[in-house]
């Protein structure tokens, strides 16, 4: 390779996998005319991350898994040097693409007991073995945050918690099961990324901790990794001014926080890979093409994520980094291809995924994550009031068809009711349908993972659940983020709650089962509450 065919190899442009044909062929071009590393895939142009937030429509597309296995050959024959295919698939391959298999978020993982931390290991396994059926070799997960800021815009149910002890084990545990398939994983977002308030997709976030506070907690689960030598760290979009003499300068440009810290203090030695480029908190600095690509270099990351110059980025690099930065950082991308296969001559064929062992090791997290938040004898009450057909139940954000409603049908009959959305409070007759019932099962089904607009939980919806928790013996059955609880009015009249965490059918399965047999519940909430 020239000089610049190496430099090459540290871009890792975005690529998307409903694009058009226009698109692909520039790809190609890049490929060819610049031997880039590798490619980061998402769902389509509308998806990625600065766009996620905005009001471009994603379109979605059946045959996107076939499309993403198609592009993948596509691009691969374009390349002189086989390209590492990477995606962030923190929760499967579903994050990108549709009609693929789903698991749990981290939070929900982080609700199961540790002796249950096996399950976290084949979550980890099969995502692996589904990312390998489409071609993709590095998958930019799990992360690593300690999720202890409740009001997180972006981290929240994707960290394991906010215990750092579980987070790493969890992560390593996760990371531990890709690597058995032969896929490569990413510890994220160095140096801490979960006492934020700010998404890093849209502004800086600032960490006001110094040097000592972050060895206690936030640095704990990527010092963790560091000892068993996780593949790659990803460093966040975030200042931390105690380390950057005073400067509020995102971690991804910061010598201090890559080459002083994780390099030199903490002794990492793999790869270091950038959060996407085109993020607004580092992509609107400079005017000039290429220098940010430079600068993220320069600071210390090998791979340059969602570059977007990546011509000028090359100039750049060839024309101030040293030959021996260059051959480092090369031979760290290489160490990594060769882990994951890309120079072997007759690599096996990987099987397509498997929807029935997903679904079966998805039944087995919802039995052990159930976790009782609060219970007054719920089930007692609930099969006393069905006796005295004062039982009804009620289903927030999703119609009566539920698989939780309809599990428990048998055992539990009741009338049943159902709020789709805030409208039905004043187009339909529930409130009085309601009266003359003095216990009510409700299954909540949480609109929103992120806490923008409190879940998307309506202001009229959770008005009304408010008075139904003062005015009824109330169960509450949430179905998604536990954090959503921080926004529902008067928790403490209810007789029950119990987090499900995710809205799945195995879950909504599970919770209906346990309630039937009046079984405790064996997971725990993995993050703190205010107002619980």
């Amino acid at each position: 390779m020239t000089l610049e065919q190496k430099i090459g190899q540290f871009f890792f442009p975005a690529v998307f996998i409903n694009d058009t044909e226009e698109n692909i062929q520039k790809i190609e071009r890049l490929i060819r005319d610049y031997n880039i590393g590798g490619l980061t895939f998402f769902h389509s142009r509308a998806s990625a991350a600065t766009n996620y937030e905005s009001k471009k429509k994603v379109e979605f597309n059946d045959d996107s898994y076939q499309r993403l296995k198609e592009l993948i050959i596509r691009y691969q024959k374009s390349a002189s040097t086989p390209l590492l295919m990477s995606i962030d698939a923190e929760w499967g391959l579903a994050m990108r693409v549709e009609k693929t298999p789903q698991y749990p978020y981290a939070i929900t993982l982080g609700a199961l007991p540790e002796r249950k931390i096996d399950l976290v290991y084949q979550v980890g396994k099969q995502i692996g073995l589904d990312l390998k059926s489409a071609g993709i070799h590095y998958n930019l997960a799990p992360l690593a945050d300690i999720n202890n800021n409740p009001n997180n815009p972006v981290i929240g149910y994707r960290s394991f918690g906010s215990n750092k002890e579980k987070v790493a084990q969890y992560a390593l545990e996760y990371l531990r099961g890709m690597s058995d398939v032969g896929i490569l994983g990413c510890l994220k977002h160095f140096p801490g990324h979960g006492n934020t308030n700010v998404d890093s997709h849209l502004g800086l976030p600032v960490l006001e901790e110094n040097l000592e506070q972050l060895l206690e907690n936030e640095l704990v689960p990527f010092i963790k990794g560091i000892e068993n030598q996780v593949d790659s760290i990803m460093i966040g979009h975030l200042a931390v001014p105690a380390l950057n003499g005073g400067k509020e300068t995102s971690a991804t440009l910061s010598k201090n926080i890559i080459e002083s810290l994780l390099r030199e203090k903490l002794g990492y030695d793999g790869l270091v890979i950038s959060d996407a480029l085109n993020m607004h908190s580092v992509s609107k600095l400079y005017k000039t093409k290429g220098q940010l690509e430079w600068e993220a270099f320069n600071a210390g990351n090998d791979v340059l994520c969602f570059a977007e110059n990546v011509p000028e980025g090359i100039q750049a690099i060839l024309k101030n980094a040293s030959p021996e930065r260059i051959e480092a950082s090369l031979n760290r991308i290489m160490k990594c291809k060769e882990k994951a296969g890309l120079f072997e001559k007759n690599p096996n064929p990987a099987a397509d995924f498997n929807f029935k062992a997903t679904s079966a090791l998805n039944r087995k997290i919802a039995d052990y994550c159930i976790t009782e938040i609060k219970d007054k004898n719920s089930s007692i009450l609930l099969f006393d009031s069905k006796n005295r057909e004062k039982l009804a139940k009620l289903s927030v954000y999703k119609s009566i068809e539920n698989p939780f409603f309809k599990t428990l049908e048998n055992v539990l009959p009741s009338p049943e009711y159902a709020i789709e959305n805030g409208n039905d409070l004043t187009e339909t007759t529930i409130k009085e349908d309601l009266i003359p019932f003095d216990t009510i099962l409700i299954s909540l089904f949480v609109p929103k993972a992120k806490p923008l607009n409190k879940f998307e939980l309506e202001d009229s919806v959770l008005e009304f659940l408010g008075q139904l928790f003062q005015t009824k013996k109330c169960i509450l059955y949430v179905f998604g983020n536990p954090y959503a609880l921080q926004v529902i009015p008067n928790l403490d009249y209810t007789y029950g709650i119990v987090e499900m965490y995710q809205d799945f059918t195995e879950f909504q399965e599970s919770a209906a089962e346990q309630l039937m047999e009046d079984k405790k519940g064996k997971g725990s909430l993995p993050v703190s509450l205010t107002n619980i």
